[in-house]
C-alpha cells in the first residue's frame, strides 16, 4: 500500500485551515420555547447579536434569528408578546468544532442559511455565522473567484497557477494546475522539489 506524503501547506497561514472553533461565538445565548417574541428581541438587543438559541432542558430545539421575527411574526402583524419562540423558531443545523470554516461555508450554502451551532462531544457549545466565515476568509472568495474563471476561459492567459485545494488529493496547494477539467497540485503531478523527505 503506498502512502502519499504527509506535507505541510505551502501557505501554512491559510485562513481557510483555520478551524470552526477558533473563530464561533461562545457562550451560546439562549431561551426557552415558551419565551415570547418580545423578551427574545429585547436579549438580542442587548446582548447585539442576531440570533438566539432555543433550548429545550439542555438540548438545542431550533434558532430564532432577526429574520424569522421579521418574517414570522412583524409581516403578520402579530404581536410579539403573544408569540413564542416555538411559534417561530427553525431547525439548528451544526456542525462540529474541529471542522474547517471551508466546510462551515459549505454547510451555509448548502442550507441556505446564515448561522450554525458549534458541536463539541455531542455539546453545543458556540455559534458560526457566514459573516465570521467571511471575516476570515476574503482571500478564498479571490481562490474561488479565479478558480471560475480559469475553468470558464475568462482569463485570457493560459491556466497557470492558482491557490485551491487540490481535486486528487485533497490539500492546500498554491500551485495548482487546471488540467481536463481538474485542479491538481505539484506533489500529485510529480513537480514536487527533493527539499528533503525522510
Amino acid at each position: 500500500m503506498v502512502k502519499k506524503p504527509v506535507r505541510e501547506h505551502a501557505d501554512a497561514n491559510m485562513t481557510t485551515r483555520v478551524l470552526v472553533r477558533d473563530i464561533m461565538n461562545s457562550p451560546v445565548v439562549s431561551a426557552s420555547p415558551s419565551d415570547s417574541i418580545k423578551d427574545i428581541a429585547i436579549k438580542m438587543k442587548e446582548e447585539k447579536i442576531g440570533s438566539i438559541i432555543v433550548m429545550d432542558k439542555d438540548n438545542p430545539a431550533g434558532i430564532v434569528t432577526d429574520w424569522d421575527i421579521v418574517a414570522n411574526g412583524v409581516v403578520k402583524d402579530a404581536k410579539p408578546s403573544m408569540l413564542r419562540a416555538k411559534d417561530v423558531m427553525q431547525k439548528l443545523h451544526t456542525i462540529e468544532g474541529g471542522e474547517s470554516i471551508t466546510e462551515a461555508a459549505r454547510l451555509l450554502r448548502k442550507h441556505n442559511i446564515k448561522r450554525l451551532g458549534v458541536v463539541y462531544k455531542n455539546r453545543l457549545v458556540g455559534i458560526i455565522s457566514s459573516s465570521d466565515v467571511i471575516a476570515v476568509t476574503p482571500d478564498l472568495v479571490d481562490v474561488v473567484s479565479e478558480k471560475a474563471a480559469i475553468i470558464r476561459g475568462e482569463l485570457g492567459r493560459p491556466a497557470g497557477n492558482v491557490s485551491g485545494y487540490c481535486d486528487e488529493c485533497g490539500e492546500w496547494s498554491d500551485l495548482l494546475q487546471y488540467d481536463e477539467g481538474t485542479f491538481i497540485c505539484e506533489v500529485c503531478r510529480g513537480e514536487a522539489g527533493d527539499g528533503g523527505g525522510e
